[in-house]
This record gives C-alpha cells, sequence and structure tokens, in this order.
C-alpha cells in the first residue's frame, strides 16, 4: 500500500494494531478522521488518553472503575454474601445486561492457559482469597467460559477453596461447550444463572 504522506502511514499502522481491524478498515479510519470536524478527532484523542491512563481496578473485585471501589461494590443493596467469579470486565457487563444478579463480582483477568502461557500466578486470585477470609460469603457462582481453559481455572480454584463452608455453584450448561460467556445471549445467560448447580457435579 503506498501512501502519500508518512503520518497517514503511521496512523494506519497504530490503527491496524487494534484487534479486528486490517489495513484497508484503518485507513478508512484514518481518512475518516481527517474529513470530520477536528473537535470530534480531538474528543476521541482526549476520551482514548483517559482512558489508558485514568481507569482503574477495582481494589475489591478487579472490575473497571473510575475510582478505588467500583460502583458494583459500593452498592449497599447488593448482596456481598454471594460471589460471581468471571474471566473479565466483558462478562461482568454481559451479566449485568440481564438485570438479574444481585450478588457482586470477582474478576480473574483471564483464564489458565498452558497453551498461552497463562498461569494462576498470572490472575488475579489473591484478592478472592482475601475476600473470603474477611467476609461472610455464602456462595461462590463459577461464571466462567465452557471451555478447557474455563474448566481448568474452575477446578483450580474450587481446589484452593473447598476447605471452607461455601456453596460452589457453576452456571448451567445452557451455555453451549466452547463458548465465551460475553457473547451469549441474554435470555440463556438469565436461565444459566437460575438454574446454577452445584460445582462438584461439573468434576464427574
Amino acid at each position: 500500500m503506498n501512501f502519500p504522506s508518512k503520518i497517514l502511514e503511521r496512523a494506519v499502522e497504530e490503527i491496524s494494531q487494534l484487534p479486528g481491524i486490517g489495513k484497508r478498515t484503518a485507513l478508512r479510519m484514518a481518512l475518516h478522521l481527517l474529513e470530520v470536524p477536528k473537535t470530534r478527532t480531538d474528543n476521541l484523542t482526549k476520551a482514548l488518553t483517559h482512558l489508558v491512563h485514568d481507569i482503574k481496578h477495582c481494589k475489591k473485585c478487579n472490575n473497571l472503575s473510575d475510582t478505588e471501589v467500583c460502583t458494583i461494590c459500593a452498592n449497599p443493596y447488593r448482596n456481598e454474601k454471594i460471589v460471581c467469579v468471571v474471566e473479565d470486565v466483558r462478562d461482568v457487563m454481559a451479566i449485568e445486561s440481564t438485570r438479574q444478579f444481585n450478588g457482586k463480582y470477582h474478576v480473574l483477568g483471564g483464564r489458565i492457559s498452558p497453551m498461552e502461557g497463562v498461569s494462576a500466578s498470572d490472575l488475579c486470585i489473591t484478592p478472592l482469597l482475601t475476600r473470603v477470609k474477611e467476609q461472610e460469603i455464602e456462595e461462590i457462582i463459577f461464571a466462567l467460559s465452557a471451555t478447557i481453559e474455563g474448566d481448568t481455572t474452575m477446578f483450580y480454584l474450587y481446589k484452593i477453596l473447598n476447605n471452607t463452608e461455601i456453596k460452589f455453584t457453576t452456571i448451567a450448561r445452557g451455555i453451549g461447550v466452547g463458548d465465551e460467556l460475553e457473547y451469549t445471549d441474554e435470555l440463556t445467560l438469565i436461565r444459566s444463572l437460575q438454574n446454577r448447580v452445584p460445582y462438584q457435579q461439573g468434576l464427574r
């Protein structure tokens, strides 16, 4: 691809680094930014700068937040005795969109995957152990993807936490094996949460 400008070429190169964006799509985006009023591009630049430099991880659940403690953890009307363990913030957003869950969350920040070089030490597990020790948690719901990596992560967490009085459940497998939670439709998510089963059944 021959560029008439090195500045344009660099912009296209950076935009094309985003997931799912090829060089041609990146070029269309770059040219579009040149056509719209500069204030819109400036606003986009400011928003991205704030995203990178100002967003925080909730110190309690590891969810993304504008403050030290996210709005879900800070909400006194949510049931803190039930904790839903998910892989990332997209799963929190997916479950929240159903408006059927009134507990709290813990975001692992991924899942154990030896093939991808991700081990338990790479995940946000220590804060979960701290919550179990310090709070009166009655139930932990494993809402992880129905994949080998998701099952491996659930089994690991269960093994290090099963010496407690906590009830462990997993969302019902209305979600197809191999499916990512974030792409599951809301009705399936609602039924999976409502029909969750004891986790031990998942070990058979």
